[in-house]
């Protein structure tokens, strides 16, 4: 709508159930409901989406990102109807939006393809085990008209490709109503890099600069970032070139997306081609200038792209976080719930494409973005400090987010040095997540920075810049016990131990400065000549609930009297029953595979949950039997629900 916006166009949205209060449907000039929450009843609905179109008499449809955007018949069903749709003609829909078709067409026109096999497979474990072989293990198993990485499976062995096929072809009908599923040679670790193209009716095909896209979890993009570290002007140019090429084989009108995987010898092979508009264009665009969705519109409209490839250069660098309602600390598992609170960072140069806003809720319904956050500097260091700020400064309260996990990919040495894959996660985090541990002087300087966030508590608002301290204190974060203290109108910090003794030498801090009023979302600090930005999120009795670095956590703060006590206080911990099989996520159940008193090994499927169109097998983590089935088919759990109890 922003592009609408500025090209003068009245905007007319169609919403469901699930999106009545959405963000989108208040910004639209006219807003009509079509439907259930469910996706087949409202957004795939192509004829309730028709009947719209007839009553607000509009000239064009626009199809976003997913649901009917690479669907041929609804472009019929727009053409028969005398309305434009603003994407690709359907040839070029058809052979390119279909996987097996294009990777055809790929071979023909002399582009670099995946080894794998060309053609449906048929749906039987016997075919499946065989297509698998014929290509050799490892395999990628997706839908033929998938796209976002839903309806994608990696398998190593028969049992996984038999269960990958099968799970990948639901997800693929839930998704796309289109169930057909291709098998392809699994290329290890290599890198995801895709080039946006643009073509118009007079025959112009133009390549824009790369985006790297290798950092995804399920197969899905989390954090992409233009250009690539990785490629030189070379082969910038010969990926350019055949992504050009392909879309001139199928004449290729509007905007598209071809999409490489690219070894680390800088081999790249055909992976696929979007033919619709790409989640991450923003970063393209702020590289390059070209507005992206607006060339679609004068495409559609039957002018000329404005620029020629002459034209087109790099100017510094871009980064988008995906940021997702998903649980990093659980596999990324989808997160549902309100916007509690909702903050935008409001640097300059950082750009935030949302369809939420505070008290919005994500529902289990679809996919689970909050918003496409990103950053423009003129040089790569420059655009991953900005990130930085950005996500510390991004407040998300009231369900589980991934802040934390794009906050920590910006730390990590491979990033930095831009020497990662697609393997980034599994190499980087191969227990799960756990972001990278602060080092002793952020600590150090965190346990100074609450002590003088107690001291603005305490003194009801008044600044702490003054030569006064009204400390000491002793300050406990994630286990550790830190002393502050004022020495000669210093403010020093040190790490102690139970008996309050020294472990190193103190750091002094001569000019720390807190900026915070006791109660808002953002603490801004000037510690070491450098800005810091910490979230406050709640009071607790000895301290505060905090983020840090876009790390949750508590900070206790206590007077040398208090620790007295609590040093010898012991620790609790709550937990489930060691036989509970609880939900990692909240959805509903689409299947159980098991009955009371069924013998179950450790891996053995027990059920399946679906949210936001993702399916989550339940496995047995232990060897016993099935005491208890606390669920049945079509109902819905909150996250930690129990499933099932094996004894």
């Amino acid at each position: 709508m922003r592009t609408a916006k500025k090209l003068g166009i009245e905007t007319v949205a169609v919403y469901s159930d699930a999106d009545r209060k959405a963000m989108f449907v208040r910004m639209a000039d006219k807003a009509y409901h079509i439907g259930p929450s469910a996706s087949l009843q409202s957004y795939l609905n192509m004829e309730k989406i028709l009947a719209v179109c007839q009553d607000a008499k509009v000239d064009a449809v626009h199809p976003g990102y997913g649901f009917l955007s690479e669907n041929s018949k609804f472009m019929d069903l727009l053409d028969h109807n005398k309305i434009i749709f603003v994407g690709p003609k359907k040839h070029a829909l058809e052979a390119m939006g279909d996987k097996i078709n294009s990777k055809k067409i790929a071979k023909d026109a002399k582009v670099n393809t995946v080894p794998g096999f060309v053609g449906e497979v048929e749906a039987t474990p016997e075919m499946i085990i065989k297509a698998c072989k014929e290509v050799g293990y490892p395999v990628m198993i997706k839908a033929s008209a998938g796209g976002g990485g839903k309806g994608m499976r990696i398998a190593w062995s028969d049992e996984e490709a038999v269960t990958g096929y099968r799970l990948s072809k639901a997800e693929a009908k839930s998704s796309f109503n289109d169930d057909r599923i291709l098998i392809e040679k699994y290329i290890e670790e290599p890198r995801h890099i895709e080039f946006q193209i643009l073509g118009d009716s007079q025959g112009n095909v133009v390549y824009l600069p790369e985006r790297e896209c290798s950092i995804q979890r399920r197969n899905q993009k989390v954090i992409e970032e233009a250009p690539s570290p990785f490629l030189d002007p070379e082969t910038r140019r010969n990926m350019g070139e055949q992504a050009a090429m392909l879309a001139k084989a199928v004449q290729y009108q509007s905007s598209g997306t071809v999409e490489f995987l690219v070894d680390k010898h800088k081999k790249f092979y055909f992976l696929e081609m979007n033919t619709r508009l790409q989640v991450e264009h923003p970063i393209t665009e702020a590289i390059t200038g070209v507005d992206i969705v607006e060339e679609m519109i004068r495409v559609a409209e039957g002018k000329p792209l404005s620029f020629r490839q002459q034209d087109v250069k790099i100017n510094g660098w871009a980064m988008e976080s995906r940021v997702y309602a998903e649980d990093p600390y659980r596999g990324f598992l989808p997160s549902i719930g309100h916007l509690l609170k909702y903050q935008e960072p409001t640097a300059a140069n950082i750009r935030v494409d949302t369809g939420v806003r505070e008290g919005d809720e994500i529902s289990m319904w679809y996919d689970p973005m909050i918003s496409k956050m990103c950053c423009w500097a003129p040089t790569r260091p420059e655009v991953i400090e900005l990130s930085k700020t950005a996500l510390d400064t991004y407040v998300i309260r009231g369900l589980g987010h991934n802040a934390p996990f794009c906050r920590d990919v910006m730390k990590r040495q491979s990033f930095i040095e831009g020497k990662y894959s697609t393997k980034f996660i599994p190499i980087e985090y191969p227990k799960g997540f756990v972001p990278m541990p602060f080092s002793p002087k952020e600590k150090l300087e965190l346990a100074a920075i609450s002590s003088l966030m107690k001291e603005i508590s305490r003194l009801n608002n008044i600044t702490p810049q003054r030569t006064e301290f009204l400390g000491p204190y002793i300050v406990k974060i994630q286990g550790e016990y830190f002393a502050v203290y004022s020495e000669n109108k210093k403010l020093m910090a040190v790490q102690v131990d139970l008996e309050g003794n020294p472990l190193a030498q103190a750091e002094e801090f001569t000019d720390l400065q807190v900026q915070w009023d006791g109660a808002a979302a953002l603490i801004t600090s000037k510690v070491g000549g450098k800005t810091v930005f910490s979230q406050f999120i709640e009071h607790t009795n000895t301290g505060y609930s905090m983020v840090h670095s876009a790390i949750p956590l508590k900070v206790n703060i206590y007077t040398p009297k208090e620790f007295e006590f609590v040093k010898h206080m012991p620790h609790t911990e709550e937990g489930v029953a060691s036989g509970d099989v609880i939900a990692p996520m909240p959805g509903a159940v689409v299947a159980v595979s098991v009955k009371v008193g069924d013998q179950v090994n450790v891996g053995q499927e027990l059920g399946i949950l679906e949210a936001m169109k993702m399916r989550n097998v339940i496995k047995a983590e232990k060897t016993g039997k099935v005491k208890k089935v606390a669920v049945t088919v079509g109902q819905n759990v909150a996250i930690d629900d129990v499933l099932f109890e094996i004894s």
